[in-house]
């Protein structure tokens, strides 16, 4: 379990050089019937996942007689095996790809990740921005590295003193409800106002599931299984954008492929992880390029990009739980200067170093392009931010 994967020492003792594959060197290895996606087998995972959900919520019903003997012979507690099934029905969600009808894909979406607290199209609109910002410090919203001067260090003696009484340091983000932020553009205020209704609801039938069978009952059935279904989320992301191997970007030298480059692929509970969280883990690069492409897909994705992208393939074998723990402390803060800078640990050193960077980079050559495709992506409520590019 404590042991470092093969694919994540060699990347590390090997200097990072930004990868210069082009996006039609991908997507000629593509084949068309890949993008295809089928509702059959879309509404396939929704029910498998729905129906898992609910399984295991009429076994909790009597989860005091049967709780011990599944612990012993599973080797899963309810809380654990349900949230795995809510966080299927996440994932499953909220990437546009359950069949190719946008209002379909909007409406089931909506549905459940209101169930799970989630603002469905706040979170839709935060999350396109990532896909077109990925790896971009100035622009990217999802897990942006902390400056040295953000955390105010000088000296490594500074940076010891902090960090030693606090090894699990991490940086916790600001969910944004109002639909006046600056994080929506005008168009979505009502869909905003749509989701915030919806979060209400929910809300108000857990309080009257709360009287009615009292507050254990919901805090066994929903709010500690809802932890869990955050922690899967939460861990899965965090890992896919958190590395000590992996670079991030300024502009000089970021583009939208070399963002989406930088992230990890990671086998996450094998293939539990597979079924339930429908491959997100386990072909994140190929999402991050193709995301048009169906998830069941993805794995084809991934076996055809990688002999082009060979090196700049980024997988790693290493225990996830490891690798949670090493990015917590190896992934701190990142130089104030620099146009493609590592994560540096808290005493400041860096796990991979930097090779040789181009003297002039291509920053946003494809903004123009992304932007189209966005509006287009938001109308038709899919993932289409990467079709049909060349």
């Amino acid at each position: 379990m404590f042991v470092e994967g093969p694919e994540y020492l060699q990347r590390r003792n090997v200097p990072f050089s930004p990868p210069n594959v082009t996006f039609k060197e991908l997507r000629a290895v593509i084949p068309p019937e890949l993008y295809e996606k089928s509702i059959l087998r879309g509404f396939f995972f929704l029910v498998q996942d729905v129906f898992t959900t609910w399984a295991l919520y009429a076994l909790s019903l009597r989860i005091d007689g049967v709780s011990e003997n599944l612990t012993n012979k599973f080797g899963l507690s309810y809380s654990t095996s349900v949230a795995i099934a809510m966080a299927g029905c996440w994932c499953l969600a909220g990437h546009g790809n359950i069949c190719k009808y946008g209002v379909i894909n909007d409406t089931i979406g909506y549905f459940l990740h209101t169930c799970l607290l989630t603002p469905y199209f706040a979170w839709k609109s935060s999350h396109h921005t990532h896909y077109r910002t990925v790896g971009s410090i100035e622009r990217d919203e999802n897990y942006v590295p902390r400056t040295r001067s953000e955390l105010g260090f000088t000296t490594v003696e500074q940076m010891h003193e902090m960090f030693e009484e606090t090894p699990l340091y991490t940086v916790g983000h600001l969910l944004h409800f109002s639909p006046s932020s600056i994080l929506f553009k005008k168009h979505e205020y009502n869909k905003i106002v749509a989701s915030n209704v919806g979060l209400l609801l929910v809300s108000s039938i857990l309080v009257q599931y709360s009287l009615k069978f009292g507050f254990t009952a919901l805090l066994k059935h929903y709010i500690i299984p809802y932890l869990f279904c955050h922690h899967w989320i939460v861990m899965l992301t965090f890992l896919h954008h958190s590395d000590p191997t992996i670079p991030h970007y300024r502009a000089g030298q970021w583009t939208f492929l070399r963002g989406a480059l930088a992230t990890v692929d990671r086998p996450l509970l094998g293939f539990i992880g597979r079924m339930y969280f429908h491959n997100v883990s386990h072909d994140h690069i190929g999402h991050h390029i193709f995301s048009s492409i169906p998830f069941y897909n993805q794995p084809a994705v991934t076996e055809k990009i990688k002999g082009v992208l060979a090196e700049h393939y980024n997988y790693d074998s290493t225990n996830s739980f490891y690798a949670l723990y090493r990015s917590f402390t190896q992934c701190v803060f990142i130089d104030d200067e620099g146009e493609v800078v590592m994560y540096r640990n808290g005493e400041g050193k860096t796990a991979r170093e930097i090779g040789i960077i181009p003297q002039t980079g291509t920053a946003r050559p494809l903004a123009g392009y992304l932007a189209r495709m966005a509006r287009k992506e938001m109308r038709s409520g899919g993932g289409e931010v990467c079709k049909g590019m060349k």
